[in-house]
């Protein structure tokens, strides 16, 4: 492990959502003061929608925790599930006794029972549905009538909906028009910023015990920001490797060298089963594809058109140079 050679009391890039390390850009900050401000107002119903790798779930954990003294909370994400099982799931969160016989409706009975003994108490029932691009519609009609239990006077159930571009396309289908209705405010997280990458890093960096100068040098950072996309998950996983190869290589800081062999590893392009995959339907898709490529630049010769469609092997050729030419332009700098 990399942790003493670095001078790091715990891993700084984990998978496992921790709220220790948490980041807060500025579209993060904005979807948790949403969500707070949601769930303050009683609002029933709100979703937050985001590409996988965005720190949703790690998002969720903190919102709970600032309602931790407050409200009952259930985390739900056995969601590739039937209505029954996902009351199930529901009921057994919260600490509930279900039996394997009992049905739906002494199920949602008694969960019920569990939202008045909480409104008794002054307490807020939060439910969290996470990776919810998975329930069937049927689950998320089953989730709509659970808002259904309510007071004159109030809501007894804050619902969050977390989930991938996939929800949306399923709160958009007409059958669900009453469940897209209910929700009342919608959160999305965007990928950091080039700049914001540099401050992701260091604060986790921060957070797992590292005291001493920057650990990157800023032309692997920029790097970084290009490989990933701005996503925090691809950033953890480029950092992880790229610390656990500095520290077999006994480098102090890690450079576009290492951040070069990293991208090499991530490349499944070599490890395809048939390297002459391409990945493309067609020739003249590659083709124009390394059309658009050369575009970018002024190589000495550029190959006609016609020439790569004519090309003996032009497939794998033009994938090799694609690959190549992507790989180059991480970097050119």
């Amino acid at each position: 492990m990399y942790l003493e050679f670095y001078g790091l009391r715990e891993q700084p890039f984990g998978v496992t959502p921790d709220p220790r390390f948490l980041y807060l850009s500025p579209t993060h900050r904005e979807a948790l003061a949403s969500m707070y401000y949601g769930i303050d107002a009683e609002r029933g119903f709100i979703a937050l929608i985001a590409k996988p790798g965005m720190g949703k779930t790690n998002l969720l954990f903190q919102l709970l925790q600032q309602f931790r003294s407050r409200a009952r909370t259930a985390f739900v994400f056995q969601t590739q599930c039937t209505s029954r099982e996902f009351m199930r799931f529901l009921l057994l969160e919260l600490g509930c006794e279900v039996s394997a016989e009992m049905d739906l409706v002494s199920m949602h009975e008694l969960f019920n029972r569990c939202l008045l003994q909480e409104a008794h108490a002054g307490r807020r029932f939060i439910v969290v549905v996470d990776e919810a691009q998975n329930l069937e519609p049927s689950v998320l009609e089953t989730i709509r009538l659970l808002s259904d239990f309510e007071t004159p006077q109030a809501k007894l159930l804050q619902i969050i909906l977390s989930g991938q571009p996939q929800l949306a396309d399923k709160l958009s289908r007409p059958s669900l028009r009453q469940l897209r209705q209910r929700v009342s405010l919608l959160s999305t997280l965007k990928p950091f910023a080039a700049d914001e990458v540099g401050k992701y890093i260091e604060h986790r960096l921060r957070a797992a015990g590292r005291q001493a100068n920057a650990l990157f040098t800023a032309p692997a950072v920029k790097v970084i920001a290009e490989m990933s996309e701005g996503t925090p998950r691809n950033i953890n996983n480029i950092c992880f490797n790229a610390l656990s190869l500095g520290c077999a290589l006994r480098q102090s800081t890690i450079d576009v060298d290492i951040l070069r062999q990293v991208a090499a590893d991530f490349d499944l392009g070599a490890m395809l089963s048939d390297p002459g995959t391409t990945g493309f339907d067609s020739l003249p898709a590659a083709a124009s594809e390394v059309q658009s490529l050369l575009a970018r630049t002024n190589p000495p010769a550029k190959p006609r058109h016609d020439q790569l469609l004519n090309s003996e092997d032009a497939l794998a050729y033009i994938q090799e140079f694609i690959r190549r030419f992507k790989k180059d332009q991480h970097f050119a700098n």
